[in-house]
């Protein structure tokens, strides 16, 4: 039986980390760790055969992508399907001023973490309605491929959860470390295997947490 495997990627580190900010569809600069984390998981991809990369149009994803594709001789394909959860007003802003300036907003979306729609943006279930047809259409057109996504913690868990067929309400029981690495099989009929999650590279090899798909 064929497969598709999905190196599924979440970009390096951002300006502003710390803060615990939602920056959802604005670009933000990498750091020069987020650089750093990017080049190991392109030093990694280095030894495993890669037929396609694809990427969100975000900045942040996009300067991995373009490692992976350069050292492949391959071209990023983007789009912004693949961006991350789009916040709308509260994009750029921390949780602590969301907190002070939308109180109650920020209790609804606690308590229903699908379906509230981020006043100006998006639902969790509106950002998976616009992730699971690129997806689909490109694990259809790379039967039996190796394909590179470069996206996002919140898209890469939607990805995840719908992989082991869990519920968009566990979204946070998946951490997305940054410049992490999953790898899913997916398989003729609809089956899926996620092979690895959340792999982090180390600062002295590039190594992940499983040496899968060499």
């Amino acid at each position: 039986m064929q497969r598709t495997r999905l190196f599924l990627v979440r970009h390096g580190q951002v300006e502003g980390h710390e803060e615990k900010r939602y920056n959802g569809q604005v670009n933000v600069p990498l750091t020069p760790l987020g650089r750093e984390q990017s080049a190991r998981v392109c030093d990694y991809m280095a030894e495993i055969s890669v037929d396609a990369v694809y990427s969100s149009d975000l900045d942040r994803s996009c300067y991995c992508a373009e490692l992976i594709a350069e050292a492949h001789n391959l071209e990023i394909v983007t789009d912004a399907a693949l961006r991350e959860l789009h916040v709308g007003d509260w994009e750029g802003r921390t949780w602590a001023e969301l907190c002070e300036a939308y109180p109650d907003d920020w209790q609804a979306r606690l308590k229903d973490l699908v379906n509230f729609q981020v006043p100006g943006g998006e639902s969790l279930q509106d950002a998976a309605n616009r992730i699971r047809p690129t997806l689909t259409k490109v694990i259809k057109e790379h039967v039996g491929d190796n394909v590179v996504l470069v996206a996002h913690g919140g898209v890469n868990r939607i990805i995840l959860l719908d992989a082991i067929g869990a519920p968009l309400q566990q979204a946070f029981s998946i951490e997305q470390d940054f410049g992490c690495l999953n790898i899913v099989d997916y398989f003729e009929g609809g089956n899926s295997v996620v092979k690895l999650l959340n792999g982090v590279s180390h600062q002295d090899g590039c190594s992940f947490k499983e040496d899968v798909g060499r």
